[in-house]
């Protein structure tokens, strides 16, 4: 007898024998609530794509009652209806939610608050690498009229523009008379991350002045409209806008490019998030999650605009400002599109490279890498001593190589490289905690 079920569960995973989904009698099967960012497309092309491979038949969405709120509709081969509720008011509103018990997974642009982790204890930890679920990187493109000459800007600029201290293009060295801001308003996750990365860091708030709105993508069609404008907005919704190139620190200048985003060494990068309480006991909440986590999930991810998390090995340039070990590894070999970062104040990995190992593990598997063909390059923070601060970098690197050598993976190299090439300012611990990173190239 147990051969026979070794034999069928080898013939037949357990994925492709689990029972379908419930369908509820009544009520939305799942109720969706948070990011405008998620919520607007991505949400709902992910919630198609599950009730599809769910076998359901005429899937659609159609606007719910207010705006940004969309219903997916699709019905199984017996004729019963399922409706999935998509809502998308910001990420402060999908814990809130949460909190009354009016949403089963938060949608959210931003991580958890530390507020919303003490209300939501009720629900589990909410940071547990179960709940808190990183699903796609975007990146907040800092959005400025076509016509506009300026290129770069940085972000000690950018908080001074916003903050209203700036208010002229001239005073940036462009043309154009005074400075129109355009904002997300208060309860986006995008305004969060804004605030987060660039305001708040420098002790400023946004001018009032500021035209806000809720919707992303009048947002970026507003700027592209006027020549005085400039806005922030996630990476889908350039649109017909032109995007800058941002410096933070001794950073280089960059672009919101789909591989310094995939990195997010690109200092206005950030995590598309859902957050499933560990309470949890609705079926189709996990179920979305472990969709949006398999290949045809990051495939939705990525057609929506956003950056999957796929690995992907990309060519580096050696330029001149790199230290000379470091050119002689981008000579020789190729970075993959991921890089681990660890938890704040703490050795450990953080959720999203607990996840990245499995994937950079089938990725070495998957491309016969595994035998020393992969070294791991470490990186860190500015220490009051350079060989302190390069043993540190070799540390974390030994961090994730623990990881990996549990997979049967045997490194060829580990270095550290210390505080060289920062990607974020060291002035405040976002930065440095950004700076805190372990790449991977492969031979």
């Amino acid at each position: 007898m147990i051969l026979r079920v070794l034999l069928l569960l080898t013939l037949f995973p357990l994925s492709a024998v689990s029972a379908p989904l419930p369908i509820p009698d009544q009520g939305p099967a799942l109720r969706i609530q948070g990011s405008n960012t998620i919520g607007a497309a991505l949400g709902p092309a992910l919630v198609k794509g599950l009730m599809e491979q769910q076998g359901l038949q005429g899937v659609h969405a159609e606007p719910a009652e207010g705006a940004n709120e969309q219903r997916v509709i699709g019905k199984t081969r017996q004729g019963k209806t399922l409706t999935i509720e998509v809502d998308a008011h910001g990420s402060s509103t999908g814990f809130a939610a949460l909190h009354k018990a009016s949403a089963d997974l938060a949608a959210s642009s931003r991580p958890i608050k530390d507020s919303e982790l003490v209300d939501l204890e009720p629900l589990g930890d909410l940071k547990s690498p179960e709940a808190e679920q990183v699903i796609a990187i975007d990146g907040l493109a800092i959005i400025l009229n076509p016509r506009n000459p300026l290129n770069t800007l940085n972000t000690e600029q950018l908080a001074q523009i916003f903050n209203g201290e700036i208010s002229t293009w001239e005073a940036l060295g462009g043309i154009g008379g005074a400075i129109h801001l355009y904002a997300r308003d208060d309860r986006s996750g995008t305004y969060d991350t804004f605030k987060d990365l660039v305001l708040s860091r420098r002790g400023k708030a946004l001018a009032a002045s500021a035209k806000r709105f809720e919707s992303s993508e009048q947002l970026s069609d507003a700027v592209s409209q006027d020549p005085q404008g400039i806005g922030f907005i996630g990476l889908p919704y350039v649109r017909q806008a032109k995007a800058v190139a941002i410096v933070d620190g001794d950073s280089q200048p960059m672009l919101p490019l789909n591989s310094l985003i995939a990195t997010e060494d690109y200092p206005l990068s950030r995590r598309l998030f859902f957050y499933l309480p560990p309470t949890s006991h609705n079926p189709w909440a996990k179920a979305l999650v472990d969709f949006t986590q398999s290949s045809k999930g990051q495939a939705i991810v990525a057609a929506n605009g956003f950056i999957a998390q796929r690995v992907q090995a990309i060519s580096v340039e050696p330029r001149p400002s790199m230290p000379e070990d470091y050119q002689a590894i981008a000579r020789e070999a190729q970075r993959l599109t991921v890089n681990f970062r660890f938890e704040e104040g703490s050795a450990s990995l953080d959720n999203k490279a607990r996840q990245d190992v499995q994937r950079v593990v089938a990725y070495i598997k998957g491309h016969g890498k595994l035998d020393k063909q992969v070294t791991l390059v470490g990186f860190g923070d500015i220490k009051n001593d350079p060989e302190r601060a390069a043993l540190l970098s070799k540390l974390r690197a030994m961090a994730v190589r623990r990881e990996l050598v549990k997979s049967g993976v045997v490194l060829r190299d580990i270095r550290g490289f210390g505080a060289q090439m920062p990607v974020a300012a060291n002035t405040a611990d976002e930065g440095r905690i950004k700076n805190r990173r372990v790449e991977v190239w492969v031979y």
